[in-house]
Parts: structure tokens; C-alpha cells; sequence
């Protein structure tokens, strides 16, 4: 090898370290900006008017969107002004079970990133005032989410008196779930009464519990709830499904609500017509009840034990 290609390969090497050296220190760099402005986060003040609910669970299919649009479609009947965001950010599937998909022009990542304001994201809801939905990104990187960017809209939403802020959060521990489950005041815990469901929100409860936005703050922990959704009382009896009092044992949080297994459900998010407001359906009246509780009020469990029919009524005992 001559001087002059030795001297070229010695300065590709050296080219090459560089890279690797500046590549290292724009990750470091990166971490360290992810970290302050997180830090930057949890030193401002806790919000003034906003009570921040999280339908969250370990694992997918569970019903969490469901439950988000059921629930803050119930707040809002209530008379609170209320804003359900979807955290999902490239899924989105909250506009579609609420029935605004065709509506959405500009999204939650384009609030974030100053491409829109606040005020042109939100849909007013079509069958319930004081609601309103702010969709996901369909096209957008779960990265674009930043603990700065979502604490600016909660701020806005404070400052514009929403008292409720319902956030749909994707399963598992993925960018959006933790980015939800830190800002949260309350949690739903949602899941199906079966044992790997239960074992993945347990996972769930633990980071509430360490790694909340109260938690930092020193503030009273994060009100962890639970929702049992799909339940069949025939299923439970037969040892084919876990009990209401099998959940609660293992997960140790209080009870919110036990949906019933329901075809209504399908369809009601087939039409984009929000379950809860079925007053017919067993489906819609449980999330009503699990409304009432969610707002502090004392209602009687239902739809926990298998119905009877006529025979049954005649011929019991």
C-alpha cells in the first residue's frame, strides 16, 4: 500500500470515529433533552380546573377505546365540560367509535407541534354538548409525543375551563401509555377477567404508583380503579372465567364497574355511537353506573350474576 492510500485509509478511520463520537453525543444529547423537559414539566404547578382521567390496561383488546368515549361521554351528560384526547398516535381509532372520523382535519401531534391550535383539533361531539374529541395522528411517530408538548395542551384545556380530560391511552408501556399514565390524576384500569389481563395491569398499577407526574410532586398517589369489561356470569360459574372477586384479589384496587359481554358493543362502535348511550343495553347501563361512581356517587353492582329466564324465575328454589 502506498503513502497516500495509507494517509486516505487513516483519514477515513478517523472520519468514521468522528461520526461515531457525534452520532453517541446526539443520543446523550437527546436523552438529556427528553429528561429536561420532563423535569421541566414536573416543577410547574398542578392544574387549576382539569381532573385528568387515564382508561388504560397491559394488554391490547380489552376495550379501553370503548370505555374512554363511554366515559367521557357519560361525564358529559353529567354536565361537565369535558375533552377526550386519543393517545394512540398512528392508530386512531376514538374518532371512529365516536363517530367524527370524517371531521377531523388537523390532530393532537399537530397541537404539539404548533401546526394548529388547540381550537381547530377539538370536534364538538354530535351527541352531547360540553364534549369534545381531540383525534391521534394517523401518519405521525409516537416520538413526536413530548412531555413538554402534552402538558401545554393540558394547560390550555385548564385555561379554557374543561373539567374533565379523558385520555384514551394505548396498552402497554409504549411512548403514548406512559406519556398519559404520568399526567394522570385518576386511572382506569381496564381489563378482561381473564389471567393474562390481570397480570399485565398489575404492571400497569406499579408504574402509576413510581412513575406518575403525582408521584414526583409528592402529591396524594394516583387513583387507580377497576373496570371489568366482557364478563359473562355463565362463564364464571362453569370456572371458565376469572370472578369479580379472583380480579380484585389479585389486583387489590378498588372497583369501578363490570361491563357485561354484549353484541350491542360491536355495534354501537360500528355506527360511531358511543355504548353508554344505549339506554336499552345492559352494556350501556353498566357504564352509566360506573359513571355515577367515577363522580363520587353510590350505585348497586349489576350485571354480575347470571340472568334467568322465565322457567328459572318459576322454578327457583
Amino acid at each position: 500500500m502506498s503513502e497516500l492510500e495509507k494517509k486516505d485509509e487513516e483519514l477515513k478511520e478517523q472520519t468514521q470515529e468522528t461520526a461515531e463520537v457525534k452520532s453517541e453525543a446526539k443520543e446523550e444529547k437527546k436523552e438529556t433533552v427528553t429528561e429536561e423537559k420532563k423535569e421541566e414539566s414536573t416543577k410547574k404547578e398542578p392544574f387549576k380546573n382539569i381532573h385528568v382521567i387515564v382508561v388504560t390496561s397491559g394488554k391490547g383488546g380489552v376495550g379501553k377505546t370503548t370505555s374512554s368515549a363511554a366515559i367521557a361521554t357519560g361525564i358529559a351528560k353529567k354536565g361537565h365540560k369535558t375533552a377526550v384526547i386519543d393517545f394512540d398516535v398512528g392508530l386512531r381509532n376514538l374518532d371512529l367509535i365516536m363517530g367524527c372520523e370524517r371531521r377531523v382535519v388537523y390532530d393532537f401531534i399537530n397541537v404539539i407541534q404548533g401546526e394548529a391550535k388547540l381550537n381547530q383539533a377539538l370536534i364538538k361531539d354530535r351527541h352531547v354538548d360540553n364534549l369534545f374529541v381531540l383525534p391521534a395522528s394517523q401518519t405521525k411517530d409516537k416520538d413526536a409525543l413530548t412531555y413538554d408538548g402534552v402538558e401545554k395542551v393540558f394547560r390550555e384545556l385548564d385555561d379554557m375551563n374543561f373539567e374533565y380530560v379523558v385520555c384514551d391511552s394505548p396498552a402497554g408501556i409504549e411512548t403514548g401509555a406512559l406519556m398519559s399514565l404520568y399526567f394522570a390524576d385518576e386511572a382506569i384500569v381496564t381489563t378482561n377477567p381473564e389471567v393474562s389481563s390481570v397480570r399485565d395491569s398489575d404492571r400497569i398499577i406499579g408504574i402509576l404508583n413510581a412513575k406518575s407526574r403525582r408521584s414526583e410532586l409528592e402529591l396524594e398517589p394516583v387513583a387507580a380503579k377497576l373496570l371489568l369489561t366482557r364478563y359473562v356470569p355463565s362463564r364464571v360459574k362453569k370456572a371458565e372465567m376469572l370472578s369479580v372477586e379472583d380480579v380484585q384479589e389479585l389486583l387489590t384496587i378498588p372497583l369501578l364497574g363490570v361491563i357485561p359481554e354484549s353484541p350491542d358493543v360491536l355495534k354501537a362502535s360500528n355506527s360511531g355511537n358511543p355504548i353508554i348511550l344505549n339506554a336499552q343495553s345492559d352494556a350501556g347501563k353498566a357504564y352509566e353506573d360506573a359513571v355515577e361512581r367515577l363522580l363520587g356517587n353510590e350505585v348497586p353492582l349489576r350485571f354480575v350474576t347470571e340472568k334467568k329466564g322465565i322457567f328459572g324465575k318459576i322454578f327457583k328454589k
